[in-house]
């Protein structure tokens, strides 16, 4: 099992983040199903102040960017992100290309 963690801001307005928060207290279900279907076995999303932390678990051969165009194929998917997308932006230090930042394990109690 192969874990992610990721970060990305949410835009500093407290309508704006409340409305997101409010989104995800009611997923989609083709959300949920798409992501499924691509073996994430676990995802969490966690908000402190407008920073956003992404953990996502899945099998060993999961590639994320492979795997998440996948997820993306998806009519409703597409249209989840471009909804998300107006509340959010890159955390600095973000490369040019990322949206989610893949961040650096540096610690496991595992291990």
């Amino acid at each position: 099992m192969k874990s992610f963690a990721m970060a990305l801001d949410l835009k500093n307005d407290f309508a704006s983040i409340e409305e997101y928060k409010k989104y995800h207290r009611d997923v989609w279900p083709e959300v949920l199903d798409g992501l499924k279907k691509i073996n994430i076995s676990r995802m969490k999303i966690f908000l402190h102040g407008c920073r956003l932390f992404m953990y996502i678990e899945a099998p060993d051969d999961f590639d994320l960017r492979r795997d998440f165009q996948n997820y993306m194929k998806s009519e409703r998917a597409k249209e989840w992100d471009f909804i998300m997308r107006k509340f959010q932006e890159p955390v600095p230090g973000a490369e040019p290309d990322e949206w989610w930042s893949p961040m650096e394990e540096v610690f496991s109690l595992e291990s």
